[in-house]
């Protein structure tokens, strides 16, 4: 009974093992597609605007590297610190761009159509190849070093969807604006990464001060950052949609955004069982030194 439970187990994992190995070749073979269009248009459609995804790649790359070496070998924090990287690095830039047009043309005038579909903002279509580049090597590292679970893991889902909605956009030089603001969600990235970071570094006790302001903080991004501006995105398109001439790029971008707000619902149902979690553990131990 015992070895035949052992193979029934055995026979389970090697299935999961087989449909994750599916889903790596599907994900891989899709990067390295990517990858093949992504060349072509930057050496025979002539559109060196795109060298900053190439960049963005080497960038992210060399960090990976760094931190292997130097801090830790282990490949999910060195695929967390670059990540945390990446989404500071965003972030900041994605409120330089706002705040910048903020000052210049105002708030109305700079989430009319015309702005956000028509027009290019300073910085923005470079912070948008350099932020493809990050996810293509995010996508490649996940997949070489097994950093997913899953038959369709739900990570290399967004990045592929990312990729595909991000370089459409730039081959055609159209919405780049849209995307630039639907990229504040980094900044409640920088608390997904820096609480995964301080757990791998064994700080876990939820009543300290500062998991707490972590806590409020990772809660505050989540809501506004990430969840009404997704939101609000989605009404302004659904609400524009008779301003958008016939083509790719409404579908694209309605597409883009239900797929953006179905992970943010799964993203904020995890993050609510991680923070009930650490709560009850913190509880548990100190009912335990009560006794």
């Amino acid at each position: 009974m015992v070895m035949g439970s052992g193979g029934g187990g055995g026979g389970c994992a090697s299935s999961r093992g087989n449909k994750e190995g599916k889903a790596g070749a599907f994900f891989m073979a899709t990067l390295v597609m990517w990858g093949v269009s992504v060349f072509f248009e930057i050496v025979f459609n002539k559109l060196s605007e795109l060298v900053p995804i190439l960049i963005g790649f080497v960038f992210f790359q060399s960090a990976n590297v760094v931190v292997r070496n130097f801090v830790w070998r282990d490949p999910l924090f060195v695929n967390t610190c670059v990540s945390l990287l990446h989404s500071s690095i965003t972030s900041a830039s994605v409120v330089v761009i706002l705040l910048n047009q903020w000052i210049h043309i105002g708030a109305d005038k700079m989430f009319e159509h015309s702005q956000l579909v028509e027009v290019t903002w300073p910085w923005a279509y470079q912070a948008l190849c350099f932020s493809s580049g990050y996810f293509a090597y995010d996508q490649l590292d996940m997949l070489l070093h097994r950093l997913y679970s899953g038959w369709i893991p739900s990570i290399l889902v967004h990045h592929l969807v990312l990729l595909v909605c991000f370089t459409l956009a730039l081959y055609r030089n159209v919405t780049i604006n849209y995307l630039i603001i639907t990229l504040i969600c980094e900044l409640h990235s920088v608390f997904l990464h820096v609480r995964k970071i301080r757990r791998m570094a064994g700080i876990r006790d939820s009543g300290s001060k500062i998991v707490k302001a972590e806590w409020v903080l990772n809660w505050l991004t989540f809501v506004f950052a990430r969840s009404i501006s997704h939101i609000l995105i989605t009404v302004k398109l659904v609400r524009d949609a008779s301003k958008f001439e016939k083509g790719v790029e409404l579908p694209l971008a309605l597409f883009g955004m239900a797929g953006m707000n179905l992970l943010n619902i799964l993203l904020g149902i995890d993050l609510f069982k991680a923070f009930r979690k650490e709560n009850k553990s913190q509880k548990d131990h100190h009912n335990l030194h009560q006794e």
